[in-house]
């Protein structure tokens, strides 16, 4: 069976709901982040990282909304707003592009629509050696390091 990601709130290509929309920059959503399950994991997984990326945002390097890192491998869900409190024992977030640790939904500048890709890796290793304040791209590129799949679904939002 191949790794899979899916959700109870969206599948591949959908626009995204107004719950995983933000409350920051002018844009009014519920600012929470969404259900996520996986199935079809690699053999030797020893833990797991989710990530939320747009690589659309006007940065030059794209936006960080969410990252969350050592969720144990018996662990094949992340419940709906898990990001509120409810995450896993043994996982933790890291910081996203607005500086906090947490979960920021999308906030695309008017007039555009924009790509949000949902990733979770499977690693090789029970933890990631990253501190809590460490960016997305550093979660990304020590996650690439021990990575052993990845699953991922694009979904967009626009104003």
């Amino acid at each position: 069976m191949a790794f899979r990601l899916s959700s109870n709130d969206f599948s591949e290509g959908d626009t995204l709901p107004m719950k995983q929309v933000s409350n920051v920059f002018g844009h009014h959503g519920e600012n929470k982040s969404p259900h996520l399950a996986w199935d079809g994991v690699p053999e030797g997984t020893k833990s797991f990282v989710v990530t939320m990326y747009d690589p659309d945002a006007p940065t030059g390097s794209g936006w960080w909304h969410w990252t969350v890192v050592d969720i144990p491998a018996n662990v094949f869900d992340l419940p709906a707003d898990a990001a509120s409190g409810n995450l896993p024992v043994g996982s933790r977030h890291t910081r996203n592009d607005l500086g906090i640790r947490g979960y920021v939904g999308a906030a695309p500048p008017p007039g555009t629509t924009h790509r949000y890709i949902y990733t979770v890796h499977a690693l090789s290793v029970d933890q990631l050696s990253v501190p809590d304040d460490a960016s997305g791209a550093l979660v990304g590129f020590n996650a690439g390091m021990h990575r052993l799949g990845k699953a991922a679904l694009t979904v967009t939002f626009g104003v």
